[in-house]
């Protein structure tokens, strides 16, 4: 395939992170190496894109920075407002988009992140060029029946997040921005069939998570744990929608006396969860380590035998892929991105149809994985494989090459 012009629109750009402007930057350098690549981004990104880049050079690479000007954006402190900041600057970079591809005459534009569908994109407004859009998600949602078990913050976060989609679905310009895609990529089927109902005209699966070769390797030699205490493992923002009191559940249910839960990470549900151990007569067996750096929580990673990550909607999933490249089975709902990542033979993907269910699902894994060492050999070594073979950046740029041909010719045909 010939070296192609591409203009990136990231929003989230940061090397060394994970999760969203992990996401933009490991995408930007993929496919630099094949093509001539431009990337729009907010310029607050700059010194660490400047600094990465001064430590590693990628040839090929152009960053265009653009923020709303001062007095727009004085009200925006941190994750306050940013989703409203988010469409402002999505509006307010079409000209310059338009002035750039007028300057360089683009290929293909693709829109990477955020990775969101119910916001527009700069890209979509411009005109003769084909535009891919996402991978996007945002489309999975906590199921119903487990909506009782999130407390009251956890009830008015969902419902919040509800109507936004459905007023996001309603604004003419996502409607647009999903018309003109010549390609809409979904992280999850739920999301892509919600692209579909906004007009996208060819929508495909495909998941925006992926680790580099290195970061596999490293991962992948972090060594066995001691065979006692059986530990389990959860890591994240601790928010109701990430479902650990449906781990700690389990947990309590598996009746496991002389295993270990670690919980790692910090949030407004910390004493809403150690409460709940209380109650369940199993705090003296959990542990709340509190948020750590990444160095710290591999370390952990390298203690603990299976990763819980029972989250309710999660179009991602980096934690479940990073304890799969470690060799760690997995136990997961069946929804969203981490139900996309672990195999049958990598961890137990739980159905989420009512509370008791998934809650007795999940005992059951953790039985079977503290009983059976041999399963959770295999488990982790099916775990590492698939990693390898389906979630490397090195594959994800082969995929984004083959989405960049089939638009060209779908754009060629017409």
């Amino acid at each position: 395939m010939r070296r192609l012009k591409v203009l990136l629109s990231a929003y989230a750009c940061e090397p060394g992170k994970g999760s969203e402007p992990g996401v933009g930057w490991n995408m930007a350098v993929h496919l630099a190496r094949h093509h001539e690549v431009w990337v729009l981004t907010r310029a607050n990104n700059r010194p660490a894109i400047e600094a990465g880049l001064a430590k590693n050079p990628v040839p090929g690479l152009h960053f265009v920075y653009h923020d709303l000007p001062p007095w727009a954006r004085f009200w925006k402190r941190g994750q306050k407002g940013v989703q409203v900041y988010y469409y402002l600057w999505q509006l307010t970079a079409i000209p310059l988009v338009r002035r750039l591809h007028r300057e360089v005459g683009f290929d293909v534009v693709h829109h990477v992140t955020f990775v969101k569908y119910w916001a527009p994109s700069a890209l979509a407004f411009l005109k003769g060029v084909p535009f891919v859009w996402g991978p996007v998600g945002g489309g999975e949602s906590a199921p119903l029946p487990f909506w009782p078990t999130l407390g009251f913050r956890g009830v008015l976060y969902e419902a919040a997040r509800t109507l936004a989609r459905a007023l996001g679905e309603l604004d003419p310009l996502v409607r647009l921005t999903a018309r003109r895609a010549a390609l809409a990529l979904a992280t999850t089927p739920e999301t892509a069939n919600r692209l579909r109902k906004l007009g996208a005209k060819r929508v495909e699966v495909l998941s925006q998570v992926a680790l580099s070769e290195e970061e596999i390797d490293c991962l992948g030699k972090l060594p066995p744990p001691e065979p006692k205490p059986v530990r389990f493992l959860s890591v994240g923002r601790l928010l109701a929608w990430k479902g650990f009191h449906l781990g700690l559940m389990a947990f309590a249910q598996s009746g496991l006396e002389e295993a270990e839960y670690w919980i790692v990470g910090d949030g407004p549900e910390r004493k809403r969860l150690e409460a709940l151990a209380r109650r369940l007569g199993v705090a003296h067996r959990v542990r709340f380590w509190g948020a750590l750096p990444r160095a710290e929580v591999l370390r952990l990673l390298g203690q603990v035998h299976a990763l819980v990550h029972p989250s309710l909607h999660d179009s991602g999933g980096w934690v479940s892929l990073e304890a799969m490249a470690a060799g760690r089975p997995v136990i997961c709902l069946d929804l969203g991105g981490p139900a996309s990542q672990v195999s049958e033979v990598a961890g137990f993907k739980v159905p989420a149809n009512f509370l008791e269910q998934a809650v007795e699902d999940m005992a059951q894994g953790m039985l079977k994985l503290a009983k059976e060492p041999g399963l959770r050999r295999r488990m982790g070594e099916a775990a590492l494989r698939r990693v390898r073979e389906a979630f490397s950046w090195e594959r994800r740029e082969g995929e984004i090459a083959t989405v960049y041909k089939q638009v060209l010719r779908l754009c060629a045909e017409n």
